[in-house]
């Protein structure tokens, strides 16, 4: 349904960042959609590893569901949820459901909960009954090497 994001072999997932997001991370390697694609954190506590892989899938949740896509197309309120973990030597698979929905459609309920919360006849349940209605649920797995 997403494409999925490659480097260009001139370019680094670490360049990548550091254009899209204004971050600098000690990474190296892909996007993670396979073990052979690893993101590699390079230099990573185990304090912070968890929170790292999450921002790291998060990025490319965003690259994948909002940044290189057509306006009409985008996608925002883009959440993710760890449903499972597995390691494998220095390899973890990550598993996450990520749940969004269409950019214009949040738009147009963020507007609309705004405009009526204080109206006496605005059914606040049937507007969150819409948000859940348009709401995408998807699964992806994100692989990371620990370590490089």
């Amino acid at each position: 349904m997403f494409t999925k994001i490659e480097i260009a072999s001139k370019e680094s997932i670490k360049e990548l960042v550091k254009v899209a997001f204004q971050t600098d991370l000690e990474i190296s390697g892909a996007w993670g959609y396979s073990k052979a694609l690893a993101t590699v954190l390079e230099e990573v506590s185990r304090s912070t590893k968890v929170q790292s892989e999450f921002t790291l899938a998060t990025m490319r949740a965003y690259l994948e569901m909002n940044m290189t896509l057509d306006k009409n197309e985008r996608y925002a309120a883009i959440n993710l949820n760890e449903i499972a973990r597995e390691s494998e030597g220095n390899y973890e698979k990550v598993s996450y459901e990520i749940s969004a929905m269409k950019e214009l459609e949040y738009n147009a309920l963020i507007t609309e909960y705004k405009e009526n919360l204080e109206k006496k006849d605005f059914d606040i349940d049937a507007h969150f009954a819409k948000r859940k209605e348009v709401t995408l649920k998807r699964e992806v797995i994100h692989w990371f090497k620990i370590g490089a």
